[in-house]
């Protein structure tokens, strides 16, 4: 199996231009929760998240006196990385059905990437 993970991005153009009503909040929830159980009964299902709000990050780098954190994102965008799934799949035309069903569910665009390799860098060195 693959994986891959699904990418939701928040605070561009193609999402709602107002937050949701808790109604529709709601129902999206159960949506999300369906579509869960649905990945988890396929065996898809890996790992998956929301994430707080772009400024809620901290960027952390190497500088020339050590090491240098600053908030906020690493990239000045409009677009900011809301939540991902990461999927197993046999391949990316599975991957691309379960986006597609992503999609449906929390109405936003979602990004589909393949990992270049699963487990720990080590195992992939030769040698």
């Amino acid at each position: 199996m693959n994986q891959y993970l699904l990418s939701t991005y928040g605070g561009g153009d193609d999402g709602p231009s107002e937050p949701p009503s808790p109604e529709q909040m709601q129902q999206m929830m159960q949506g999300i929760i369906a579509l869960e159980a649905e990945m988890e009964e396929a065996g898809a299902f890996t790992f998956g998240g929301g994430l707080h709000g772009a400024d809620a990050a901290t960027v952390v780098r190497q500088g020339d006196a050590g090491v240098v954190m600053t908030d906020g994102p690493y990239v000045e965008s409009k677009e900011h990385i809301a939540g991902f799934y990461i999927v197993a799949a046999e391949d990316l035309d599975e991957a691309l059905r379960w986006a597609d069903k992503v999609s449906a569910t929390v109405g936003r665009p979602i990004e589909v990437r393949p990992f270049m390799a699963t487990g720990k860098v080590a195992d992939h060195m030769p040698g």
